[in-house]
């Protein structure tokens, strides 16, 4: 809770320092202070967080151990985020305090995602979560796509809640109750038509807002048109908080129900992997292709939804990490380049060797390479669906998949050291963006060595 309070006063914060002070940088430092601050708050919560969960209005937020830590992790990325792309937002426009503001309103709604028990805490955290983002997908004003991106984002994220919103209702309808734990009475005699009409609302609204297929095909326009500092911690951090309250909903709410809904989501999640991977083979810039790389990303997010067991847990948290840190580190090092096609990776290495090597790590983890954290996010959601015990064809079918994504993947370290060129670079790389980087990259190996580091607090 008091995560929550935090983050929305920082907001606040922010929005008045931008009234006051006129100077980016000095914008950008406050705005990372108070990151911290918000990283402490969150540890502070934690270290005084018991075993028995909390519960707060009428049991509508119940905050256990593995929502303040995973709202511990999220925080820690964002900061990193922040530290790395802090010059990058400077130059999206003027308004740089209101910028970190959104980010700022954008945890308190993961924070709230993370520990929601009522159905009305799941709608408020989303919709804290959405709207600063419209807002943020379209703050280039300068360019168009930006202001295109917004408007699409806008409207299928408005038509997505309309769906939610049904499901809700018609979950109420059916049960009488808001609490999540409430349905746990549904036995499969006693499932009415309302009830799964409401469980398959829910599936498709939450499966907007994740980029799963068929309905993510809002995600590579978003992705590529808005700002790519903010793509950046669209695609990472926030599904990631999007992607945890899916899982508690459908794993305390409907678990006891899974043989109902579970070969739609295997289809969903077959779908996804599919999709997200077959198309972002033919991408030629780099920027979309990590927003089809997004989309695969979710399909095998998705495994710990379908698994329902301790590992898919702590696989989420694994998976949440392991896939920010090297998502926030790529577009970290694609924000220095010029030119976001392969071919402006041309001759990296030779350029930039440090760039080119922590651009090779991040290439692995999202590849799924052994050593990376990527490689143990994916082993652990996947060990998770193989102690289901019924999804074996799909866990098949999903290293087929993960096959064909290091083609791609594997496309930019071609660039970067078999290939001639000389890639202009967009701003200078500092000693502190190498530090950085560096510390980034150090992270994705330790994950991969050492994946309890970030289950340790749960």
């Amino acid at each position: 809770m008091k995560a929550i309070i935090a983050s929305t006063v920082f907001g606040v914060i922010l929005m008045f320092t931008g009234l006051m002070v006129k100077e980016k940088r000095s914008v950008g430092t406050v705005a990372i202070l108070l990151l911290a601050l918000l990283l402490g708050v969150n540890i502070w919560e934690l270290s005084a967080a018991g075993n028995q969960p909390q519960t707060y209005f009428n049991n509508m937020l119940r905050i256990d151990r593995y929502g303040l830590w995973f709202n511990t992790l999220m925080t820690g990325c964002t900061l990193l985020y922040a530290m790395l792309v802090n010059k990058d937002i400077q130059r999206v426009g003027a308004h740089v305090a209101e910028y970190f503001a959104l980010i700022c309103f954008i945890l308190c709604g993961i924070y709230l995602l993370s520990s929601y028990s009522s159905m009305l805490m799941l709608f408020l955290g989303i919709e804290i979560l959405s709207i600063p983002q419209y807002i943020l997908a379209g703050s280039d004003k300068r360019n168009l796509k930006s202001s295109e991106a917004s408007l699409k984002y806008l409207l299928m994220g408005s038509f997505s809640t309309g769906i939610l919103l049904m499901g809700i209702t018609l979950l109420y309808g059916a049960t009488g109750t808001f609490n999540i734990i409430g349905f746990t009475f549904l036995q499969d005699d006693l499932l009415s038509p309302t009830a799964l009409a409401g469980i398959i609302f829910l599936m498709i609204a939450l499966g907007f807002k994740v980029s799963a297929a068929p309905m993510h095909m809002w995600t590579p326009d978003v992705y590529d048109g808005a700002p790519t500092p903010f793509t950046a911690f669209m695609a990472t951090v926030v599904k990631a908080g999007i992607f945890v309250a899916f899982m508690k909903l459908f794993s305390v709410g409907f678990g006891a129900l899974s043989n109902h809904w579970m070969l739609v989501l295997a289809i969903v999640t077959a779908a996804t992997l599919l999709v997200g991977n077959i198309t972002a083979v033919f991408q030629q810039s780099v920027k979309r292709m990590l927003a089809y790389s997004s989309i695969a990303q979710a399909g095998f997010m998705l495994f710990a939804i379908l698994a329902v067991n301790a590992t898919a847990w702590q696989g989420m948290i694994v998976y949440a990490v392991a896939y920010s840190v090297a998502t926030i580190g790529l577009f970290a090092v694609l924000l220095k380049l010029k030119d976001y096609t392969y071919d402006g990776f041309n001759g990296l290495a030779k350029k930039q060797p440090l760039l080119a090597g922590v651009t090779a790590i991040f290439i692995f983890s999202l590849a799924g390479i052994p050593l990376t954290g990527g490689f143990m996010a994916k082993y652990m959601v996947l060990q998770a669906a193989l102690e289901q015990g019924q999804l074996m064809w799909l866990v098949i079918f999903a290293l087929l998949m993960a096959a064909v994504s290091a083609y791609y993947y594997f496309r930019v370290i071609i660039a970067m050291y078999f290939k001639q060129g000389n890639p202009e670079l967009n701003s200078e790389v500092t000693g502190s963006d190498k530090l950085l980087l560096i510390v980034t990259g150090i992270i994705v190996l330790i994950l991969g060595i050492a994946p309890q580091v970030v289950i340790a607090g749960i």
